[in-house]
């Protein structure tokens, strides 16, 4: 074992290195830029979809995949992207059928061509069963990934404003 501890430790200090310049690469100008437009396109498509056909459109935004988790108010509300189809397709459809998603001062940060996060303000609308809208505000922040079937969200929180 011996002759070998140089070669092992050869070994390991260059992957080291060569990990750190790998976490080290930045995105270009235009990289973080193009980015930063798709994370804003799926805002705004989430946003659009929302009002439009409802909460059941969430499904189309949220990533499926055994990472997918979403916290509301400091609480883990699903802890994987099957609990949350169930839920949204057993009882949010029914409890609120329609909601009015806005977004306000969104931000977002790209960590990598594949990986970013966004915060944003937002303002919900949600009408219940009987024709009651009441309203919520809040920030919602959340990592976003670029799939095989365009950006999804991965991770969500939703945080409400006191009193709501």
């Amino acid at each position: 074992m011996k002759k070998y501890y140089p070669i092992l430790c050869i070994a390991f200090l260059s992957a080291f290195l060569f990990s750190c310049k790998q976490s080290d690469a930045s995105l270009s100008d235009s990289q973080s830029a193009e980015v930063k437009a798709d994370v804003l396109k799926l805002a705004d498509s989430t946003a659009k979809d929302i009002s439009t056909k409802g909460p059941i459109a969430w499904l189309d935004h949220f990533e499926d995949s055994p990472g997918f988790f979403m916290a509301s108010g400091g609480s883990l509300a699903f802890p994987d992207y099957h609990t949350a189809n169930s839920f949204i397709k057993g009882t949010v459809i029914k409890v609120m059928p329609k909601i009015t998603l806005k977004w306000s001062d969104i931000r977002v940060d790209p960590l990598t061509l594949q990986i970013a996060v966004m915060g944003a303000g937002f303002h919900e609308d949600v009408t219940d069963p009987s024709g009651k809208i009441t309203p919520y505000d809040g920030y919602f922040t959340a990592t976003v990934h670029n799939t095989e079937k365009g950006w999804k969200f991965r991770d969500e929180h939703w945080s409400m404003k006191p009193g709501k």
